[in-house]
Order: structure tokens, then C-alpha cells, then sequence
């Protein structure tokens, strides 16, 4: 590994702010976990308001182990993974290296996938809301998730055009 051939180091303004917007993809992302994402009200008098840990913790504590693996993967573990990656491919990889030229093909793979989780949590809302028993309101934390998820999308694009460059 090489510093002084990575993206940062060449492109020393650049690197600042895409450290900068995956400083803030984190901030948002771990946000997006603890924050409410769904409140439902049944019978309009019961009401439980989820954030995806607590989600996390519940489905853990009713041994739903295949939703616990796909929730957990797709909202935590692929999402801490992605902006990890891109701050190793920006600030360490010498971007001429066969590891950074697998980093960014495996980058680009996952990029295509990483909508999913969104998509995952607004498909229950929907569903919350055809149901007539029960009323699903949206919470900050979707937001927060949804803005880390899209953040770590166009800091991934923007990395991929200087590495087509």
C-alpha cells in the first residue's frame, strides 16, 4: 500500500471533502439506526414506534434468524462495509494496485444492491398502511438512512469517475 499514490493524496481538495461526506454518510447511517423509522398505531389507542436496532433486537429475541441476517446485512453490515471501502480505496490503495482495481469491481457490484434496505423498509410501510387495523407513520430515521444510503451512492460514483479517468 502506498499513501502517496492513493486519490487523497493526488487529489488533495478533493480528499478532504469526500472524507468530509463519508464522515457524514457514518453520522446519518448510525442516525438512521437508532432513530425511529416506523411508528404503527393499532385500534388507535396502542402504539409502538421501531428503529431498525430495535427491529434488529426483536426479530433476535423471536429467533427470526433469516430476517435478523437480511435486515442486519442490508441496513448494518453492508452499509458500515461500503464506507469503510470507500475510505480505504480514497486514502490508502495505490490506485494502480490489482487490490484496488478488486476493491472498485466489488464496489460497483454492491452499489447496484444498496437501495434494497430502503426499499425493504418503505414496501412495510406500504403494507402497514393498506391494512385497515393499523396506521404506519414514517419517522426521521428512514430519512437519516435514506440520506447515508444515497450519500455513500454518489461519493462511490464520484470515486468511480476518477478511476475511469
Amino acid at each position: 500500500m502506498s499513501f502517496t499514490n492513493s486519490y487523497a493524496y493526488r487529489h488533495p481538495v478533493k480528499g478532504i471533502v469526500i472524507n468530509l461526506l463519508l464522515m457524514l454518510a457514518a453520522i446519518l447511517l448510525l442516525m438512521g439506526l437508532v432513530l425511529p423509522v416506523l411508528t404503527l398505531e393499532k385500534f388507535y389507542w396502542f402504539s409502538n414506534t421501531v428503529s431498525l436496532y430495535s427491529a434488529l433486537v426483536g426479530l433476535w429475541q423471536e429467533r427470526e434468524w433469516g430476517l435478523v441476517l437480511l435486515l442486519g446485512g442490508f441496513s448494518m453490515v453492508f452499509p458500515i462495509a461500503k464506507i469503510l471501502l470507500l475510505l480505504m480505496i480514497w486514502n490508502i490503495e495505490a490506485s494502480d494496485s490489482r487490490q484496488h482495481q478488486r476493491h472498485l469491481r466489488w464496489l460497483e457490484t454492491y452499489s447496484k444492491w444498496s437501495m434494497l434496505d430502503v426499499f425493504v423498509v418503505a414496501l412495510l410501510v406500504v403494507t402497514v398502511k393498506l391494512g385497515a387495523l393499523a396506521e404506519a407513520k414514517v419517522e426521521s430515521g428512514i430519512y437519516a438512512f435514506a440520506a447515508s444510503v444515497v450519500l455513500t451512492m454518489l461519493v462511490s460514483s464520484w470515486i468511480g469517475h476518477h478511476r475511469e479517468r
